[in-house]
């Protein structure tokens, strides 16, 4: 089967063309000594048109980069700026990736293909440009857990080994190398919007105000629409992330995008208890961005894109957005952990008592969340539990009492009779790691990762009230 027969579903796109010069910067791939296929995710090139390419042209195209019909010609390095632990730096931009190319999903919204560890770009700065292998399965194992537990996150469409020695300070060298390809809506971010600001350039700050809302805004078309929908996507990821129990641990601005994706995983770490000081950076010596302080980063970060708009757009446009962040976070957790729970709302009062409870529950017991939320779903209490006498003391009383008038029918899926949840915790990482590095095993991680899919499909079970139980 030719290329083009395989391609025939895959509609590519040049959109970021609209932004002109200055926005990015053309560069070549790096010419890999080896390019060994590790990992295609077909679920997610299947929204785009790609499952049916043969292993050998997806080499091709994602080892080698050889462009995509009807996409970028050439690879585009983007340009942006921002805050790195709150630090202003404006000397960022795609240091070790590039925006590939671009495509239409099943839907019709633009989707941007971008790389991780593609090689070196004029903003590397000391960089070699690449990722290590390690650091590509742990991104495997993070985006397919979080859209598991319904998190707005990239996917990870390719990973392929390169067949390089990488030197690292921050562990065993020289490892193994490693190209990753992420499918996300925008390869857009919050910084891409500061560097205009700081270059106080009005003209390209209204291009790419104009592409942002044209692309992923279409309820308006203006700075104020723009803001206010990075308002309500960044306050739900963070609620995500709480109800997750996730840990992403380098939320600077370069690192959101304008559609409210997660994406871009180090040391990311799922906590193991409700811990609102719990980190993932060994770097991160505050706890800037641990586990309970995520939502305080992703407002602050708004406030800076916010700033940035200010170039073309005034305060008194961009208050009403900025003020809604706080309640909009407050709504988007009770969406979150009731979806977690798998019960159906009971109405704005009883639904808040119920996240308190949870939190008081999860925060007065130290429990693995984890566990929790697998005994508890569909608001019915599993019978069978190691953590019984923990749900009978007096940290769950609170939810116990809350969660009668929530209970459903117990969920159908096989998953939920499982001995206990499915996790990935730091130390299951570094199994998954281990035998790859030692032996070339790539068993456990096919396993997790179907494990981690089989949750999904249990996590995405219809919710159902318990009878003569509607709702408000």
């Amino acid at each position: 089967m030719s290329v083009p027969d395989q391609l025939t579903a895959f509609h590519g796109e040049t959109a970021i063309l609209e932004l002109g010069d200055g926005f990015f910067d053309p560069v070549a791939p790096a010419d890999f000594p080896e390019t060994v296929l590790r990992f295609r995710n077909d679920r997610a090139a299947a929204e785009i048109g790609l499952e049916a390419l043969s292993d050998g042209d997806w080499l091709r195209h994602f080892g080698r980069f050889a462009p995509l019909p009807g996409s970028l010609d050439v690879p585009l390095a983007l340009r942006y700026h921002g805050h790195q632990f709150r630090t202003y730096n404006p000397d960022l931009g795609d240091g070790r990736g590039f925006l590939f190319a671009q495509c239409r999903d099943a839907a019709g919204r633009l989707m941007d293909l971008g790389t991780k560890g593609s090689g070196t770009t004029p903003w590397s700065r000391a960089g070699d440009g690449r990722l290590t292998l390690k650091g590509a399965v742990r991104e495997i194992l993070a985006t397919e857990m979080l859209e598991a537990l319904g998190v707005t996150t990239s996917r990870t469409l390719s990973v392929i080994e390169t067949g390089e020695a990488l030197d690292r300070s921050d562990e065993p060298s020289p490892t193994r190398g490693a190209v990753l390809v992420r499918l996300s809506h925008s390869h857009v971010r919050y910084g891409s919007f500061q560097r205009q600001a700081y270059l106080q350039d009005e003209a390209a700050m209204a291009r790419l105000v104009d592409y942002a809302c044209r692309h992923f805004v279409p309820e308006g078309r203006d700075a104020a629409a723009l803001l206010d929908h990075a308002v309500t996507s960044g306050s739900r990821l963070a609620a995500q992330y709480m109800a997750a129990g996730f840990v992403h641990g380098v939320l600077n601005t370069d690192n959101i995008n304008i559609t409210g994706e997660s994406f871009d995983y180090g040391p990311w770490r799922f906590a193991p208890a409700w811990d609102p000081d719990f980190t993932a950076a060994y770097f991160d010596h505050h706890g800037l961005y641990s586990f309970g302080r995520q939502a305080e980063a992703l407002q602050w970060n708004v406030y800076q894109l916010a700033g940035a708009l200010r170039l073309v757009a005034p305060l008194d446009a961009l208050k009403p957005a900025l003020e809604a962040f706080a309640p909009r976070y407050q709504a988007a957790m009770v969406t979150a952990m009731l979806g977690r729970l798998g019960v159906a709302s009971r109405g704005a009062e009883a639904d808040t008592a119920l996240v308190k409870a949870i939190e008081a529950g999860l925060v007065g017991s130290r429990m693995a969340p984890d566990r929790f939320w697998f005994d508890w779903r569909g608001g019915v209490r599993r019978g069978d539990s190691p953590a019984d006498a923990i749900y009978a003391g007096p940290a769950f009383t609170g939810f116990v009492a809350a969660v009668a008038a929530y209970a459903g029918a117990a969920p159908a899926h096989d998953y939920w009779a499982d001995a206990g949840p499915c996790t990935l915790l730091i130390d299951e990482v570094e199994a998954i790691w281990a035998p790859i590095a030692a032996a070339d095993d790539w068993s456990a991680l096919t396993a997790k990762v179907g494990a981690i899919r089989r949750m999904g499909e249990a996590m995405g079970e219809a919710m159902r009230p318990a009878a003569g139980v509607t709702g408000p």
